[in-house]
């Protein structure tokens, strides 16, 4: 299971409503900075009964356990073990929910139970994909109830989700469908090759070395984070991308960090004209000490001219800039509702 914004206290109630026998091994991403120690584990251990620590690389799996995420490292599932690792950022996390989803569907197939929690953007809904694909369970979070309702909402509109309830019945319904008996399910061939790539790259296998360039169909556009050549990739009728470095990102989080780069730019920007702007005027000041009036003036009305770009791109970026997701989906859902999505349609 996994979260960002607002799951903490979620994870909390969860475990809280464990039984202490519970047959099952939890694993738990939650979307935190880099730089801190998780207090999680210890969270968890006062608040349930089920045992809670750090996962530790190459440990063996345990029943009646959970394993929290090592911040900035994902999570991974391999065989019998676990794996902490520091592969290629996806949806610009790390720890993030789609390895983990990926990894647990490839290796225990219809005995996965994925759980969305609340979180911005979509992180976890190509990994519940993926556990549904192999006959999971995908389970999300009441929309409603989430303080930061995306990742749940995503999760719903895009996968064939099983439960979707509050926070308070989460841990009755996780207790009852972990004890339910499972038939071994027919192998699914179609797709397993991409999956099981995407997740040798999130342990760490060189991502351009692994072919995954030949397993999608290359775009127009570059990663974010490295400018590599972004690769087009298919969860059922869902597209994402992954460049050959092995960064991944949904079509929601690619245009939020392009959204962000466009920004740094326009303020790089800003930055070079005032600095050209400080130029200006030093020399403009300069030719005057030297009487040469008429040159001096030529500077400083270019200094003006800048001066009016540099305002002009401030502006600019003081206003919304239309391209964020979530403004996106705001405008979407106050056209639906006052009808303007219908009448265009018409």
């Amino acid at each position: 299971m996994g979260g960002s914004t607002g799951s903490f206290s979620a994870f909390k109630t969860i475990v809280a409503g464990l039984p202490e026998d519970l047959n099952a091994s939890i694993f738990i991403v939650w979307h935190m900075s880099p730089d801190i120690r998780s207090l999680l584990p210890d969270v968890l251990n006062r608040s349930g009964k089920v045992p809670a620590s750090e996962a530790r690389n190459c440990e063996r799996i345990k029943p009646n356990h959970i394993y929290v995420a090592k911040p900035d490292h994902h999570l991974v599932i391999d065989g019998q073990v676990i794996r902490t690792t520091r592969g290629p950022k996806e949806n610009r996390f790390r720890p993030a929910l789609d390895p983990l989803f990926r990894s647990a569907a490839l290796t225990f197939r219809n005995r996965v139970i994925g759980v969305v929690l609340s979180g911005g953007l979509d992180d976890g809904t190509s990994g519940l994909w993926t556990v549904k694909h192999f006959g999971g369970v995908a389970v999300v979070q009441d929309p409603d109830q989430a303080d930061a309702p995306s990742m749940p909402e995503n999760a719903i509109h895009q996968v064939a989700v099983d439960h979707v309830v509050r926070v308070e019945q989460m841990a009755e319904l996780l207790t009852r469908l972990s004890s339910e008996t499972v038939e071994t399910p027919e192998v699914v061939m179609e797709d397993e090759k991409r999956i099981e790539t995407e997740v040798k790259i999130a342990k760490e296998d060189n991502a351009f070395e692994s072919g995954i360039m030949e397993l999608g169909e290359l775009s127009p556009y570059t990663c974010p984070d490295c400018h590599g050549t972004l690769t087009k990739l298919w969860d059922g009728k869902r597209l994402r991308f992954r460049c050959h470095t092995g960064h991944a990102f949904s079509a929601d989080a690619l245009l939020e960090a392009l959204t962000e780069n466009i920004e740094t730019s326009m303020w790089n920007a800003v930055r070079g004209i005032e600095e050209g702007i400080m130029l200006l005027d030093h020399l403009g000041r300069h030719l005057s000490e030297e009487k040469r009036t008429d040159l001096a003036l030529l500077y400083f009305q270019k200094a003006r001219e800048a001066r009016e770009q540099a305002n002009v791109i401030r502006g600019t970026l003081m206003q919304p800039n239309g391209l964020n997701d979530s403004e996106i989906h705001g405008e979407a859902s106050e056209d639906m509702s006052s009808g303007v999505v219908e009448s265009r349609a018409t």
